[in-house]
């Protein structure tokens, strides 16, 4: 088994927060806060950032506000992120259940810092999230070559192991460092527990960290769990859109507040996007931008001047 070394992040002492802003499952006529335009998750990414969060994990939308993988929205929510914001740009390869394994790989292109690895197959709800051994190989695969951290998710325990045979056959993730997402309590998947993530977390290999998710009612136990076993936590309107028991969810805002303060509670309070790069082993693809735009605007001006 590959042995991973100790991460930043064991370290640091903080929470790495990633916010889900919109998903693939809920309808922007069933929740209007939900953001589906680039202008309303460009909106939506900063109010999360000042909250606290250094990730965004982005699902698309197209004109009518339906789930599309469609890469040139992909690219142009990247840039937009990336010119709005400091956040890591994580897109999803997983889309909405039955999307076409080509499509999910093309999601890649759009060049983000990090992208979703779905490690196993997994009932979800009435359908069936498919991810086969060889799709997860090509993605994996595509991921070292372009130099995009991946973010390993886990529906099952079983599904470690997967992750385990990826790194044992084809070597560490882009960036060196081990970073799964525990998504628990999807109807199908494994309950949102604390038994269950301490089960999922002792799974991990040595090094990793983790965050997780707990879908609908299972948000807070947890995330009360994750905190006290020393994982990270994602948050958002793709997971819960109730606040509290008869209180519908404000907005994305709302829940990342709620992860900060219970981060400091904790006395681990939110990490910087620049730590949380260096946690993950994100490559700076805007720094980069930055350094050939301002090389262009002082070439403009020695020219005209």
């Amino acid at each position: 088994m590959l042995d991973m070394a100790p991460g930043p992040s064991d370290m640091a002492g903080g929470t790495l927060l990633t916010v889900a802003p919109t998903g693939a499952e809920t309808a922007k006529s069933d929740f209007p806060p939900l953001p589906v335009t680039l202008e309303e998750l460009v909106d939506a990414a900063l109010a999360c950032e000042r909250a606290g969060a250094s990730v965004i994990h982005v699902h698309l939308r197209d004109d009518a506000a339906e789930p599309t993988l469609d890469v040139g929205r992909a690219r142009a929510a990247v840039v937009a992120l990336r010119e709005s914001t400091d956040l890591v740009v994580q897109l999803s390869t997983g889309g909405a259940v039955g999307d076409p394994e080509a499509a999910r790989l093309l999601v890649l292109d759009a060049d983000p810092d990090s992208a979703s690895l779905s490690c196993g197959t997994v009932n979800f709800g009435d359908g069936v999230f498919l991810n086969r051994w060889p799709f997860m190989v090509e993605l994996y695969r595509r991921m070292q070559e372009r130099g995009i951290v991946p973010e390993f998710e886990i529906f099952d325990l079983g599904q470690i192991d997967a992750m385990l045979r990826l790194l044992d056959r084809f070597g560490p993730p882009s960036g060196g460092h081990v970073h799964a997402d525990l998504v628990m309590g999807v109807p199908g998947g494994m309950p949102g527990t604390a038994a269950a993530l301490i089960a999922a977390a002792s799974a991990l290999p040595a090094g990793a960290t983790f965050s997780a998710t707990g879908v609908g009612r299972t948000a807070l136990p947890v995330a009360f769990a994750a905190l006290a076993a020393g994982g990270h936590l994602r948050v958002g309107c793709e997971d819960t859109l109730s606040f509290a028991p008869g209180v519908a969810v404000r907005d994305n805002t709302q829940l990342v507040e709620r992860a900060a303060s219970l981060a400091g509670l904790a006395q681990r309070p939110p990490l910087s996007t620049v730590e949380a790069r260096a946690m993950l082993g994100v490559t700076d693809r805007r720094g980069a931008r930055r350094v050939a735009a301002g090389e262009a605007a002082a070439a403009a001006g020695g020219e005209q001047g």
